[in-house]
């Protein structure tokens, strides 16, 4: 498991039946979590705000203490807008500072201009990271609010001056006209959800759809490309799994390493690691 220790403004201070209390800078959120099965250890359950969740589905917030309705944090050099949403989430995946990484040492290391495709980009941590070591990006959601979201993270991370596009779109369409139109990317990042609409309604169905977007993807890279990345929060889906789309779609083009493992993130003051999704990445020679 690659478990990320050095995301300074956010820290997990205790879990337990089913929830995580967490500090996200200076604010202390209670949140559900299905992975965290085993009872609390001692440890006093002080927050700000809880999410319940509903018995007819969904939940609400139940604020204890005043929460900002915005608030900052950083990691590094980067920042990032924070905001209660509807759904217990909070704009941001702070495991997904080890991908961060990752996409800025090889985008770095390649001494070139780099092109980036980030599909189902949310809140755009993946795109500040690339477009803070001078990639071009293209960053494709289906969710308006999200690009919104994603923008004022570039303008909190002081990155206007850098290219990046945003589009409001269905991802498998864009891609298949992407194709059209013979555009090429050296980077290709993803983080499908499990299921979702596009701008137009469209469905999609991570375990129906993922291969195909792939295989679609695969076509779209450019003939020295650096990287390809598949993040999921499907239970259904194991690493195993992703790694074979990635062996029978990008690896058939261009010959690669593909690797896969967990992320997770330590509980302060503790050796329990909370897993917190997996990934599957094809990397060039």
């Amino acid at each position: 498991m690659k478990v990320v220790e050095d995301f300074t403004d956010y820290k997990i201070i205790g879990m337990g039946n089913g929830e995580k209390l967490e500090v996200w800078k200076n604010v202390t959120l209670l949140r559900p979590d299905p992975q965290i099965v085993w009872p609390w250890i001692s440890t006093k359950k002080t927050y700000d705000a809880r999410y319940i969740r509903s018995k007819s589905g969904g939940g609400s917030w139940d604020i204890i203490r005043s929460v900002p309705s915005s608030w900052q944090v950083n990691y590094k050099d980067l920042t990032f807008n924070l905001k209660l949403m509807g759904f217990k989430h909070t704009g941001l995946f702070p495991e997904q500072a080890y991908n961060w990484n990752l996409i800025r040492e090889k985008i770095k290391s390649a001494n070139r201009e780099i092109k980036v495709l980030n599909l189902f980009a949310y809140t755009g941590g993946a795109t500040i990271a690339a477009a803070s070591v001078n990639a071009r990006v293209v960053h494709v959601d289906s969710s308006k609010g999200m690009i919104d979201w994603a923008k004022e993270n570039v303008k909190a991370s002081k990155l206007e001056d850098k290219s990046i596009r945003f589009l409001v779109d269905d991802c498998v369409k864009f891609v298949k006209r992407e194709l059209r139109r013979g555009n090429k990317y050296d980077v290709i990042l993803m983080d499908p959800p499990s299921f979702g609409r596009g701008s137009n309604g469209e469905v999609w169905d991570i375990e129906k759809d993922l291969y195909e977007l792939v295989e679609d993807c695969s076509k779209l890279l450019s003939d020295n490309p650096l990287l390809f990345i598949i993040n999921s929060y499907t239970t259904g889906l194991s690493m195993s799994v992703l790694e074979n789309i990635l062996n029978l779609t990008v690896n058939k083009k261009i010959k690669g390493t593909i690797s896969s493992d967990e992320l997770g993130i330590k509980e302060e003051n503790s050796e329990i690691v909370l897993p917190c999704g997996i990934y599957a990445r094809w990397e060039n020679k």
